[in-house]
Parts: C-alpha cells; structure tokens; sequence
C-alpha cells in the first residue's frame, strides 16, 4: 500500500429528507478525480455516507487514505461506534436499530482492503476541498432537478 490518496467528502440534503447529494474529490499527487450523485428523496446523513462510500469504492487497488469529512456522524460513525454496533447485532448502545445500517455495512466492507484515517473538518468554514465536495453535492442534485446540465 505505497499510494496515499487523499478523500475529502460531503453530503447535501435539501430538506431531510428530500432531495439529496454528494460530492468526493480524490487526490492523488497532482491528479485529482471528482465523483458526484444525487437521489430524489434522502437525507443529509445518507448522503454524507454514500459519498465517503463512493469514494473508496472507486479506488482500484488497496491504498493507504486520508478521508477528510465535515460529518462528525460518520467519523465517529466508522472510528468509534461501528464495532459495538456489530457486537450487538446492529443495535445501538440504547438498544434501537442501527439508523442507515444498509450504508454502514457498505462502507464496512468498502474499507476493508485499505489503511484508512478518518479526520474531521468544520463544514463551510472556508477548507478549499470540504467547499469542493460541497459544491459536488450541490451541483448533483441541481443536475437530477434539471437545473444545470
């Protein structure tokens, strides 16, 4: 694993629900690659997963990354609270069911073949990258709307 790819993600949601986006950028020494999507009923939530999903999904061979997300639900989501809620059979420390579990266990098993650190970052704080994925997000659910091509 000698590539370092460098992750940065976000979700948007207008309304949560409603329409949703997200938006990736991946680094790689100079070669950046922007990924987006967008779905017509979701939440801010989803779409913050499914990007860092998307993400790691589209590198090809195991990579050491620095996934950089303004989501601190799934930051602590990944570093914190997904073993528990493995342990316990997909419930929370409360008892309810794991909220999203079918991303969960997608970005479970998208993290697998790489060494992953997970760093957080204050959203719309002026972080050129997080503003980027920002802007993907958006721009994604402008396109499904029919509002850019």
């Amino acid at each position: 694993m000698n590539d370092t790819i460098e992750i940065y993600t976000d979700g948007a949601c207008r309304g949560n629900p409603g329409p949703g986006g997200w938006g990736a950028l991946l680094r790689m020494a100079e070669r950046e690659r922007h990924l987006s999507g967008a779905e017509p009923l979701s939440t801010n939530n989803r779409m913050e997963l499914t990007a860092a999903i998307k993400a790691l999904e589209a590198l090809h061979r195991p990579c050491t990354v620095r996934l950089v997300t303004d989501s601190i639900y799934v930051r602590d989501g990944i570093t914190r609270w997904l073993p528990g809620w493995k342990r316990k059979g997909w419930k929370t420390a409360s008892g309810q069911p794991v909220k999203n579990q079918d991303l969960w266990v997608n970005l479970d098993a998208a993290c697998q073949r790489h060494q992953i650190t997970w760093e957080w970052v204050k959203g719309h704080s002026g972080h050129p990258e997080n503003e980027l994925a920002d802007r993907l997000a958006n721009e994604a659910i402008d396109r499904m709307q029919g509002n850019i091509r």
